[in-house]
């Protein structure tokens, strides 16, 4: 058998968005077990850690401080203030394994998708997952048991602005079955691999083909 071709690319970043409960950090962590060249954008974020949670490999924990001045020196590509808390994205690891053909998995809001989307359009691939129905979005938010009441209710009266930024995305996928909705998000990531702008190698690969080396 033939050993397969390996043409040289340009990694991409792949973003999931969804409202909270919607099931897009069960399907990143999904992917990323399923794709050895995929790999998670950790942010930075102050707010505390969550039970179970560990710095540096759900998020990188710092003070409000810290955040404020990795923003002066340009050091975020995107960050946004979410439920009190700022998140942001670290430039320099992001850029680093593009370069070298890896892909970024971000689990973002629609405010950070923006940002990336002025810094980075042509390596950004957005999906934004929606539910079933709004009565599920709150049953499943219950149901994982991470938050106080007072905060699923914060939660849920935010989903609505949320979802209303769903034409800002390249795609959209109801999670009405977690197995189908994962088995989408993996098409579109296989899929956008192969766009004929990433293939940094494909001009001298076609070269080679017409002089017949």
């Amino acid at each position: 058998m033939r050993a397969p071709i390996n043409i040289n690319r340009r990694g991409l970043m792949l973003v999931l968005s969804s409202p909270s409960g919607a099931g897009k950090t069960t399907i990143a962590r999904q992917l990323l077990e399923m794709e050895s060249d995929l790999h998670l954008s950790v942010s930075v974020t102050t707010r505390q850690r969550r039970p179970g949670e560990m710095d540096g490999r759900d998020y990188h924990f710092i003070d409000i401080e810290a955040f404020r001045l990795m923003i002066n020196r340009d050091e975020l590509l995107e960050h946004a203030k979410v439920f009190d808390h700022y998140y942001g994205t670290p430039r320099e690891a992001v850029e680093k394994r593009l370069a070298v053909g890896q892909d970024i998995l971000f689990d973002i809001d629609w405010q950070g998708t923006q940002q990336l989307r002025q810094r980075a359009e042509s390596d950004l691939v957005s999906v934004f997952i929606l539910p079933p129905d709004m009565r599920e979005l709150e049953k499943r938010l219950h149901t994982r048991a991470q938050d106080s009441a007072e905060v699923v209710a914060k939660r849920m009266s935010k989903a609505s602005d949320e979802i209303s930024h769903w034409a800002e995305y390249d795609y959209v996928v109801v999670n009405d079955d977690m197995e189908r909705c994962l088995a989408n998000v993996h098409a579109i990531l296989r899929a956008e691999r192969l766009k004929r702008h990433r293939g940094q190698g494909l001009v001298e690969f076609v070269k080679s083909l017409r002089e017949g080396l």
